[in-house]
């Protein structure tokens, strides 16, 4: 007898010692946890994070050794009419005396009316460090509300960077705690369904909690080499639970399976080890390869979000290879207490003929067109697939701007009000200039000239107050423009601005100019010029994840065609999600249904990330269906009828990994930012036709029409003769028997 696997040899030795195995795992995940606090995190810096022109705007005005004090402003309007200037003016006078008494305001500046006398601004400078003002600026804001009580007959509002970043933090902070606390119910309500059993339920939840524990932990640690952004945890979380649930899932129930059909409590953990264990490590590395795609992206975000999920990965796959055995073991039978009456009945382990699993009638219907015409199922299957994807050729990239905020808090209405009125308040472009320090005077005035030229162009907002402000470093090298324009940030007006600056007037101001470098930047420039570092890199990360995904599936299966039909299946899968995306958001109709408001586009790192995190899951479902498939012919049954018998036997437990996936990933598309609603929505979607679509439609009706061309592989690849296991072969489904 042959050296057996490792993952039957690892699963042998943690459900012979369970206590061992156990502690083990608790000591690693605590070290992590432990270990990663201590060591704290390293967070990327802008320098980390430069794309583009508007990164090489960002390292300039880095350069230049800037203070830039928070600063807040008191807008005064009328509730209607027209606004009384004397009333008004005793308002900013009240505000201004009341403010300076304030912990935390430098200074109060003298109030500036607007250029259509309908509004009057206090602005305030705040002390302190910047990137704490949104923490600090609640006793301000509670000042300001009394200076409204004092003159209730005017709308007197905060608003500024400080205070819309503290209202967005709580609107942000309300979402993710109620998102955290349904994703955890939900799995479970889940798990109970598709286990009938608690204990059984609580498992896959345990494994996944830990995982993501120890990953958080390692992550951590992995940020002193590869910076770490404020999104990794929360993609940690993400992925960790869904891989965490999936692959214990898969495990346990194959486990209670064999249990079922007699095996005793440690063979019954070796098959599953040998079968679905070898399922999980195949479909860890392709999650893996995938994610780890992302570091050819060669940006600090990326780089940070493949860090992490694969650190989760990899402790989920040796989770489930080690403590998840023991725990079965140690538990034995139990794992199916308690029992919940009517869902036990419904989804405990049966056996039919020959003591294989027993499939409902639901899957054979779902079957029977696929293997009885295969050809007309493919080609009507694909084609709705196709069509779906195809709104993805107009897909347009654009980070959301400010007008993407929801509108429910009273800091984006005054926001609203204060750009309305001083529209220099809104989207600007930033001109950064680098220049030896003895033709800082040239820089000053081509800069004071190129302000000029932008105040009589319409695409530009006219600077208020004393005219336009120019900063410049203590060391005379580097100086700083704001040009403002009227216009929405994600407005083709706005993205004119910004090419007519980068094309035309900063070049024709500046040229002459000699040692100069200069760039362009602000929140336009950041997003065109993000979504061109996407569009390239793309191709990179696709051809990457691709070609080793390949390699990975033909060596696995042995099977070249496999591979390849695996790649395309995943691909169609990810088209059509972009499609739907594209439908969804880059149209109207949605907008009431989703509560959002279009932006007429995709967010910019969307669908690099989504491809990725898309690809490396739908390997979940198909390495485990396919696996079924490949024990059957292993053990002597025909094509169609093993194609029958593998997704038939694996239906219950990947429909029950998509429900899970979906209803997690659903709960995303209910917070406000748009970001979180288009990703929850665009993975939802994209696993729910994933696990239906393609692995009961399009899978069945290919693989039985290759039939045994399925299995093709040049020599060098070809699995070498085995001895077919001691056990007569699968019977397939009796619906099905019709079909060959």
């Amino acid at each position: 007898m042959g050296r057996r696997p490792v993952t039957v040899r690892l699963a042998r030795w943690s459900a012979e010692h369970p206590w061992r195995a156990i502690a083990l795992w608790v000591v690693f995940v605590a070290v992590c946890f432990v270990g990663g606090t201590a060591a704290g995190l390293n967070e990327a810096t802008d320098a980390d994070q430069a794309i583009g022109e508007f990164g090489q705007a960002e390292l300039i005005v880095d350069s230049g050794g800037f203070h830039q004090p928070a600063t807040e402003n008191v807008l005064i309007t009328a509730r209607s009419g027209a606004l009384d200037p004397a009333a008004a003016k005793a308002a900013a006078q009240d505000a201004t005396d009341r403010l300076r008494q304030v912990d935390g305001v430098a200074s109060v500046g003298t109030p500036l009316p607007s250029r259509d006398g309908g509004a009057l601004l206090v602005p305030i400078t705040m002390a302190g460090d910047p990137e704490t003002a949104g923490d600090r600026v609640q006793p301000l804001r509670d000042t300001t509300a009394r200076v409204q009580e004092a003159h209730p007959q005017l709308r007197v509002e905060q608003v500024g960077g400080p205070s819309i970043d503290k209202a967005l933090d709580d609107t942000l902070g309300k979402d993710f705690k109620r998102a955290e606390l349904l994703s955890l119910p939900v799995t479970l309500a889940i798990l109970i369904i598709a286990f009938g059993a608690l204990i059984a339920a609580g498992v896959p939840v345990l494994l996944a909690l830990s995982s993501v524990a120890a990953a958080m932990g390692l992550s951590t640690l992995a940020s002193h080499l590869v910076p770490a952004t404020d999104t990794t945890a929360s993609v940690i979380l993400l992925i960790g639970m869904a891989v965490g649930v999936d692959y214990s899932l898969f495990y346990v129930r194959r486990e209670r399976e064999e249990r079922a059909k007699g095996r005793s409590g440690l063979d019954a953990v070796e098959i599953a080890a040998e079968t679905s264990g070898h399922a999980v490590v195949v479909s860890g590395t392709a999650v893996i390869i995938s994610m780890g795609g992302l570091l050819l992206a060669q940006d600090a975000i990326f780089s940070s979000l493949a860090v992490g999920s694969i650190l989760v990965v990899a402790v989920a796959v040796i989770g489930s290879l080690t403590v998840l055995p023991a725990l079965l073991a140690k538990l034995g039978r139990w794992v199916d207490r308690p029992r919940v009456p009517l869902l036990w009945r419904l989804t405990a382990p049966r056996t039919g003929r020959h003591g294989q699993p027993a499939a409902p009638r639901f899957w054979p219907a779902v079957l029977r067109p696929a293997l009885r015409a295969p050809v007309a199922t493919l080609l009507i299957s694909v084609a709705l697939l196709l069509a779906l994807a195809a709104p993805a050729l107009g897909m347009k990239l654009k980070f959301p701007g400010a007008e993407d905020v929801p509108r429910t808090t009273a800091a984006m209405q005054a926001y609203d009000r204060l750009t309305a009125a001083y529209p220099s308040n809104g989207t600007n472009h930033t001109v950064a200039v680098r220049a030896p320090a003895d033709q800082a005077d040239r820089v000053r005035a081509a800069l004071t000239g190129l302000a000029g030229r932008t105040a009589t162009d319409p695409l530009f907002a006219p600077a208020e107050g004393d005219g336009p402000e120019i900063r410049v470093s203590a060391d005379r090298r580097v100086s700083v423009l704001e040009v403002a324009t009227p216009y929405a940030s994600r407005s083709a007006e706005a993205s004119r601005s910004l090419h007519e600056l980068r094309d035309d007037l900063v070049p024709a101001a500046l040229g002459g100019i000699p040692g100069v470098e200069y760039a362009v930047g602000g929140g336009v420039a950041a997003s065109e010029d993000y979504a061109d570092h996407i569009w390239a890199k793309l191709p990179v990360v696709a051809a990457f994840v691709l070609a080793l995904t390949f390699l990975v599936m033909a060596w696995t299966f042995r099977s070249v065609v496999v591979a390849l039909t695996s790649i395309l299946l995943n691909l169609l899968s990810a088209g059509a999600a972009y499609g739907l995306l594209v439908l969804v958001f880059q149209g109207e109709w949605a907008e009431g249904l989703l509560g959002f408001t279009s932006m007429d586009a995709i967010v910019t790192w969307l669908p690099l990330f989504l491809f990725v995190v898309l690809f490396g899951l739908s390997m979940d479902y198909h390495v485990f269906v396919v696996s079924r498939i490949r024990e059957a012919v292993d053990r002597g049954m025909p094509n169609r009828e093993a194609v029958a018998h593998g997704i038939t036997s694996s239906a219950g437990v990947v429909t029950s990994a998509a429900v899970v996936m979906v209803g997690v990933f659903s709960i995303f598309a209910t917070l406000s930012m748009i970001d979180f609603k288009q990703l929850g929505i665009g993975l939802a979607a994209a696993i729910l036709l994933d696990a239906t679509i393609i692995r009961a439609v399009v899978l069945p009706s290919l693989m039985t029409l290759l039939g045994d061309a399925n299995w093709w592989a040049p020599r060098f690849l070809r699995r070498r003769p085995t001895v077919p296991p001691a056990e007569p072969p699968p019977a397939p489904a009796p619906e099905l028997v019709g079909a060959r």
